[in-house]
């Protein structure tokens, strides 16, 4: 048996305190995802620990420094399936330097509000991601 592809990822907000908003990333590709939205992030690397991956990742990705805040607690101990091999660990970050571009993979950032649940609801996300986007409303929704 393989073991499962790890991938961390970061569900960017305007404040970990008091989130308002959500970077989200239009990917570019594959084909299968482009034009799709997700959370930025990408694979854990051998040696790796989820947190260093997403500080590396988010860096390559849109040019950001973060502060993680508290992870998005996945419906098993692995993390959020994204298919039958692959696994993604979420957590709330906010940004600390730099001002978030497409550089890698994406075409398009978005900051979405939370206040609104639709307004996040109503993007084509890649359809492992969606779950996530709901666990991440309710968690939001139930600090107000």
């Amino acid at each position: 048996m393989t073991s499962l592809i790890s991938v961390s990822g970061a569900a960017v907000v305007d404040s970990l305190e008091n989130p308002r908003f959500l970077l989200v990333a239009r990917r570019s590709a594959p084909p299968k995802f482009a034009g799709m939205w997700e959370f930025p992030g990408g694979k854990v690397e051998a040696g790796e620990s989820f947190e260093d991956a997403l500080h590396r990742e988010l860096r390559e990705e849109l040019g950001v420094d973060v502060r993680l805040g508290r992870e998005i607690p996945a419906p098993g101990d692995a993390g959020w399936p994204l298919n039958e091999r692959a696994v993604m660990r979420v957590w709330f970050a906010e940004v600390l330097e730099g001002e978030p571009r497409p550089l890698e993979d994406h075409d398009e950032l978005r900051w979405v509000g939370l206040e609104d649940r639709g307004e996040a609801l109503e993007l084509p996300w890649i359809p492992a991601d969606l779950p996530i986007v709901r666990a991440l409303l309710e968690r939001v929704a139930a600090r107000a």
